[in-house]
């Protein structure tokens, strides 16, 4: 399994990014075996939450095992505190750069699947949220969207005030984020109104599986979201467990979101880090 850091020129973003990346292609045939046939593999592409960056799911979970596992490629970008939506005036344009120039460029530079059906995106907490918000959005191009602990920043914002403590809850900064708070609502910020709007299409509705810990102060905004998409005719799994807004939950659930995804049960076999014993 390789593990490589790529550092790409964004134009979304006018700078250079770095972008973390789980690519199964260094696995070798037992010896006597066939050689392995080059792929195309499935990918997920995988957010951070706030206060992280592109190293977090690699060195806070078993991620990069259970992808090799699975021969799935994993990608995984930094998206600062920006909960991955556009804020064009700044030209941080998160979401245009997770959605669809990640996806492009990945696609040329590594050996991945094309298809809507073996492309997929989750996160946990402010990723979760980007992932749905994301998933939504560009649903031509991820067939299945996984939120662990999502946040669910679109409720409340407009009742915000800057009389707290902590910063993240502040009023402003809500306003660096998502502009104008009294339309936040109705645009393209609110999985809702993308979940509406895609319906009066006749879109096709990416799968989507949530997950949040007991003992997590999400928990009840995640099942008021998993209650809204059910009666608007979404295939959506849900599932809680102990545990609270910590990496010991999102490492248990990520694997869990890995068994849901359309992956191979057990991929080919072979000799890669970690074989010494054969």
């Amino acid at each position: 399994m390789a593990l490589l850091q790529a550092n790409f020129m964004s134009r979304s973003l006018m700078r250079t990014v770095p972008v973390n990346i789980i690519l199964p292609v260094d696995k070798l045939a037992f010896p006597g075996t066939a050689h392995r046939e080059a792929t195309s593999y499935k990918t997920l592409y995988l957010l951070h939450g706030i206060f992280g960056n592109y190293m977090d799911w690699v060195s806070g979970t078993n991620i990069q095992r259970w992808a090799e596992e699975k021969d799935l490629a994993v990608v995984m970008p930094s998206g600062d505190n920006m909960f991955y939506v556009d804020q064009r005036e700044s030209l941080n344009l998160y979401g245009e750069f997770i959605g669809k120039e990640l996806v492009e460029l990945t696609r040329k530079a590594f050996p991945l699947s094309h298809r809507r059906e073996d492309t997929f995106i989750a996160g946990l907490s402010m990723g979760g949220y980007g992932a749905m918000r994301n998933g939504l959005k560009y649903h031509e191009t991820f067939g299945y969207i996984a939120g662990l602990s999502a946040a669910m920043p679109v409720e409340g914002l407009e009742e915000r005030t800057n009389d707290t403590p902590v910063d993240i809850n502040r009023r402003d900064f809500a306003e660096s984020i998502f502009g104008d708070l009294r339309k936040v609502k109705d645009s393209d910020m609110n999985p809702k109104w993308l979940v509406e709007r895609l319906r009066e299409q006749g879109a096709e509705l990416p799968k989507m599986y949530l997950a949040c810990g007991t003992g997590d102060s999400l928990l009840e905004p995640g099942r008021e979201m998993r209650d809204y998409l059910r009666q608007a005719g979404m295939d959506v799994t849900y599932e809680e467990g102990p545990g609270g807004h910590e990496w010991d939950f999102w490492n248990r659930y990520i694997k869990k979101v890995l068994d849901w995804l359309p992956l191979q049960e057990e991929a080919e076999a072979g000799i890669s880090s970690g074989n010494v014993g054969i």
